[in-house]
């Protein structure tokens, strides 16, 4: 199957690749021409421009930061409904805000185009192993159409409602992430202020009801203090704004999503925008200095 694939950052690209391996042909887009020549190296083609990346395909994966980014490549001048041949299936797998996945099925409708929402949660682990948890908005018959190409990618793949549903998914799935990094994160200085080894509670914890996929990719990195980033607190910042605009709309109160976002925002303001989120802890071990 012909495959754009537009956006190849760090999930992006191991996403890609996947595909690749799978046997599909991949045409990719990105900004940066280092991603393209790593698509290459990988087995994929390099497009110049998002519409040599969407000409000949079938399906068109978009891959990118936030909801400007994902309506400036659909929407603007040279964009993927542009060139969009008659009967593409767009899969956009960014985490965006529900009513940008809302407007972008409504209008490729009118371009005879199938889109669906398709957010994931796994990190650059679960996009290197195709282990991906896939949340999916849209029409029945699209996602039905999209389940061989999602396979590849994610291990865990639910329909869970109409255009957007997978974007508010997205959203209740960051809110708890971040909860659990900021608990693990006043886990370890509790230990460590307790004079408990950390990696000895944390392996016990991990073992207990207390465990979870953080706990077991992440905890030891966290006590090493290595933030080298697998999903950036810039982004998660995001993220967090999605989920309380998400309540805001719904009518509900959030109390520890906000304050979480709160926790992550102070992370952004402390400088540590660029590492992983797992960097909660230094805004913990920040307040207890």
């Amino acid at each position: 199957m012909n495959i754009g694939f537009i956006g190849l950052g760090i999930m992006g690209t191991p996403m890609a690749a996947n595909l690749v391996r799978a046997g599909h042909t991949v045409v990719g887009y990105d900004v940066s021409t280092t991603r393209l020549d790593e698509l290459a190296e990988l087995g994929g083609k390099a497009a110049a421009s998002i519409g040599e990346a969407v000409a000949q395909a079938h399906v068109v994966i978009t891959m990118l930061p936030d909801s400007p980014q994902v309506e400036e490549v659909v929407f603007g001048e040279g964009g993927v409904l542009e060139h969009a041949p008659a009967g593409l299936l767009l899969i956009d797998m960014s985490t965006i805000r529900p009513e940008t996945s809302r407007r972008v099925a409504q209008a490729a409708v009118v371009k005879g185009v199938h889109a669906i929402d398709a957010p994931v949660s796994g990190g650059e682990k679960g996009a290197v192993d195709g282990t991906l948890s896939i949340m999916i908005g849209g029409r029945a018959e699209d996602v039905e159409s999209a389940r061989e190409i999602l396979r590849v990618l994610g291990t865990t793949i639910v329909h869970v409602g109409p255009a957007g549903a997978g974007q508010t998914v997205k959203a209740a799935n960051q809110l708890v992430v971040g909860g659990v990094y900021a608990l693990v994160a006043e886990a370890i200085v509790l230990l460590e202020a307790s004079g408990v080894d950390p990696k000895a509670g944390l392996d016990v914890l991990a073992g207990g009801l207390a465990g979870s996929r953080i706990l077991e990719l992440k905890r030891h990195s966290m006590i090493e203090r290595s933030f080298q980033p697998g999903f950036r607190i810039d982004l998660h910042h995001k993220d967090m704004g999605i989920a309380t605009a998400a309540a805001r709309e719904a009518g509900i109160a959030l109390p520890m999503t906000a304050l979480v976002a709160q926790l992550i925002a102070a992370a952004r303001a402390q400088g540590h925008g660029a590492l992983d989120h797992s960097a909660l802890l230094k805004v913990i071990e920040r307040i207890n200095s």
